[in-house]
């Protein structure tokens, strides 16, 4: 799975800023990886240089392979709570897509995908 990660030009995007994204994306995503060709992770600031509210927001879209691309938004008060939270959202969204992956005792898909 790749992770690109894209920050508009009010959100500075050093070296160790994506390098802890990627992270993060592939900690929340890494049960659903095998299925994930590409994840583009975008942050903007939706009030530039204004501290004012929750005005941090973070897209990502995976693209699973073979299936249409799908995207979740999350807006908060920081960029790592922004992540968080389309993270959460993402992973939700693709235990529904693609249902229980393996049963409980682990080993035996349930679900073709």
């Amino acid at each position: 799975m790749q992770v690109q990660v894209n920050t508009s030009h009010d959100i500075h995007g050093s070296q160790k800023f994506h390098e802890f994204v990627q992270t993060e994306i592939e900690a929340a995503l890494e049960r659903f990886a095998p299925h994930l060709t590409r994840v583009e992770v975008h942050f903007t600031d939706e009030n530039g240089d204004k501290e004012i509210g929750e005005d941090k927001r973070c897209v990502i879209e995976a693209r699973p392979a073979g299936a249409p691309p799908v995207s979740v938004t999350h807006m908060a008060g920081s960029v790592d709570l922004a992540l968080e939270g389309a993270a959460e959202k993402m992973g939700r969204l693709l235990e529904a897509r693609f249902g229980k992956l393996h049963s409980a005792k682990g080993g035996v898909p349930t679900r073709d995908v």
